[in-house]
């Protein structure tokens, strides 16, 4: 079998195991990462790739506004995700199995209080209507 698909079993039984998130918020936080990396890098190749917490949230963040724009709590929630410590809590279930790698300054602390689903996704203050 392919080292990929074995991977992705493997992955897959994890986060069924774990049984908090969804499946998706997993492949949407990979979506997320590769946005905040290149948020933080841009095209440079960076040997670790490696962002923050903070950095992280912030790119899933933007990306779930310009997917889903005032629905993106909503898509959230539905696969688990009440707050940005959720994102931090899949990271880790991923580093605690040898899917993703940590630096000694990280924490899972760091995804703590990073975005609000009531009001960091409330985009009406942004939209106006031209008169």
């Amino acid at each position: 079998m392919h080292e990929n698909h074995q991977n992705k079993r493997e992955i897959d039984k994890i986060i069924a195991d774990d049984g908090r998130y969804k499946i998706e918020a997993f492949g949407f936080l990979h979506e997320g990462l590769a946005r905040a990396a290149k948020d933080a890098y841009g095209d440079q190749k960076v040997p670790s790739g490696h962002v923050s917490g903070q950095q992280l949230c912030q790119g899933i963040r933007d990306l779930a506004v310009e997917r889903w724009g005032m629905m993106a709590p909503v898509v959230l929630q539905k696969w688990g995700v009440n707050e940005s410590i959720d994102f931090g809590n899949m990271v880790y279930l991923l580093i605690k199995h040898g899917f993703m790698r940590k630096t000694d300054e990280d924490s899972v602390e760091d995804f703590r209080n990073v975005f609000n689903l009531d009001k960091d996704f409330d985009i009406s203050e942004k939209i106006r209507l031209k008169e």
